[in-house]
């Protein structure tokens, strides 16, 4: 009788060591869809978010940035506009360079039709490719001026 009582002693021991961390189990749990509900009404609010796609002018770049405009859509998230970057300037097709960029600008022509097509009136600009990456002040005041409105 005694070592049945112990056993019992025991059992009830474990018994609420097992529900103390089931207990600690569903508080994190509630805690995490507490912070995830959180961040998706943040995520969704247009006045507090906004997201903007930055494509370029090439076939899976624009593919890409479909499917994702499309798993956004599903999840209410809004898509504030679209910014296309990296555009040759049409205008170089006039000069005298190389047959490489000439053709790459036919390219980029067929796919800036697919991007307005496909994003219409939400491309809020297109930035020019510049002639070196995008460090230091002066190269970051120039997309600066391409996105706002300035002199590139």
């Amino acid at each position: 009788r005694e070592e049945m009582q112990e056993y019992a002693q025991v059992a009830a021991i474990l018994e609420r060591k097992k529900e103390t961390e089931e207990d600690k189990i569903l508080t994190e749990l509630q805690y995490i869809k507490e912070r995830i509900n959180t961040s998706s009404s943040i995520l969704t609010d247009r006045e507090k978010t906004a997201f903007f796609f930055v494509v370029t002018p090439e076939e899976m770049i624009i593919l890409d940035t479909l499917k994702a405009a499309k798993l956004f859509a599903k999840y209410d998230v809004p898509i504030s506009g679209y910014i296309v970057n990296r555009v040759i300037p049409p205008e170089l097709a006039q000069q005298n360079i190389p047959e490489y960029l000439r053709h790459r600008i036919e390219m980029q022509e067929k796919y800036l039709e697919q991007i307005d097509d496909a994003f219409g009136d939400e491309v809020l600009t297109r930035v020019p490719e510049f002639e070196r990456d995008i460090t230091g002040l002066e190269m970051i005041g120039k997309v600066a001026d391409a996105l706002f409105g300035g002199e590139a």
